[in-house]
């Protein structure tokens, strides 16, 4: 019982630990820069203005997901009853194509964007 309360309590300590190194050295690096006399239009991100629209770029990652998962789960399907290749390894086809579904997301949302630049 108290094995369950010291993982969990490590994993949030984890995620805490991890914002808080990276505001902290955020800090770090806008006051350094500060004293130095540097331009404050550093810390402001430039926004192109024909950027693709982040929700495009998500419904885009989302939908080849899913096309990928479904891909998968007919893969894995007709190899299990083709070849009679057993459930695990099958199921593992699933992973591989999700993730090239995400990776032509990727491509596409790169090429989308020098597109509209």
């Amino acid at each position: 019982m108290g094995g369950e309360i010291i993982i969990i309590a490590l994993i949030f300590g984890a995620i805490f630990g991890v914002f808080y190194l990276y505001f902290s050295t955020r800090n770090k690096e806008r006051l350094a820069l500060i004293e130095k006399g540097a331009d404050a239009s550093v810390f402001v991100k430039g926004k192109r203005e024909k950027a693709a629209p982040i929700w495009k770029i998500l419904i885009l990652n989302f939908a080849l997901l899913l096309m990928g998962i479904g891909a998968g789960i007919v893969l894995g399907t007709s190899l299990m009853s083709i070849t009679g290749l057993n459930e695990e390894i099958a199921v593992g086809t699933t992973f591989i194509t999700a993730g090239a579904g995400l990776l032509i997301g990727f491509f596409i949302t790169k090429k989308m964007d020098k597109e509209e630049v």
